[in-house]
């Protein structure tokens, strides 16, 4: 990215809730955004708003089920065919009730909550012929709960566990936490420019806390969306002159730093977290 030019951020689950509210917010900022979502209606809708804050809002739209790995590789080829993105805003995200297998027999929350993040990070910062150095941020929305969550690494879908929606919930965003340090660490290690940070949106009613939760939180939409744009715009979170990464690595809440899970600064874990992710996905690798 140019100095000047302004950001191309794709924000996954920008259709409604808090995604579509951080998109809003970077459009009103002067970002143009890249549209994701299920369903192309909604997608439109989400669309025709952004275009209303600026009639450049949107730089391009991309359907695709996040609990579907295929979905994820399609979704990798259609943005190779728009302005490439320099913010990756991983921000959907489910919470299920009862277990649920996806067509690639993984339990669902951690399908879109994690593995789906990790393949499509990985994809984007792939470099085919250059155009993967575009992508200069990585942001993740994970959550408070990851603050009660726990890794089984040998059984990662509840297939032998009783499964809790809370359980699952607060391992998937675990999760999140532990692939921004390694990635972070990555990256850096391979000398690459970009920057990942993970946050806590806030307590929010939208439609996974009512559903999934089963509760009202006290936090508005612009603020469950702060600190994503923070992070998404924000000059100290983008690369530095020198072909510098600069704050990368953090967990941030109401804009400021937080702290984490101690679970989630084991490093031994990280790197076997990250190995399997890499395995059940087919990520390539970063280098």
């Amino acid at each position: 990215m140019q100095e000047g030019s302004r950001p191309i951020v794709l924000v996954t689950g920008s259709t409604d809730g808090i995604g579509l509210e951080t998109a809003l917010e970077l459009a009103r900022r002067g970002a143009r955004l890249i549209v994701h979502g299920r369903r192309a209606e909604r997608i439109e809708a989400a669309a025709d708003a952004l275009r209303a804050v600026a009639a450049d809002a949107v730089a391009g739209t991309a359907q695709a089920d996040l609990g579907v790995l295929d979905d994820v590789r399609r979704l990798a080829q259609r943005l190779a065919e728009l302005p490439a993105a320099h913010v990756l805003l991983n921000n959907a995200g489910v919470f299920e009730q009862q277990r649920a297998v996806t067509v690639d027999g993984f339990e669902r929350t951690l399908a879109v909550n994690h593995l789906a993040p990790f393949l499509l990070t990985h994809l984007l910062l792939a470099d085919r012929g250059g155009a993967g150095r575009a992508l200069l941020r990585v942001v993740n929305v994970s959550s408070i709960a990851h603050n009660r969550g726990q890794i089984a690494l040998d059984d990662l879908h509840f297939e032998r566990r009783r499964f809790d929606g809370y359980s699952a919930y607060a391992a998937s965003k675990l999760a999140n936490v532990l692939f921004t340090l390694d990635l972070a660490r990555r990256l850096h290690e391979a000398g690459r420019a970009v920057t990942t940070n993970a946050l806590h949106p806030g307590v929010v009613s939208t439609k996974l806390l009512t559903e999934g939760f089963q509760m009202r939180g006290p936090d508005s939409l612009a603020e469950g969306a702060a600190t994503s744009v923070m992070l998404a715009l924000d000059p100290q979170f983008g690369p530095r002159a020198g072909s510098e990464a600069g704050a990368t690595g953090g967990y941030y809440s109401n804009r400021r730093p937080a702290a984490v899970n101690q679970v989630a600064r084991d490093a031994r874990l990280q790197r076997e977290l990250y190995e399997r992710s890499r395995e059940l996905t087919g990520a390539p690798s970063l280098i």
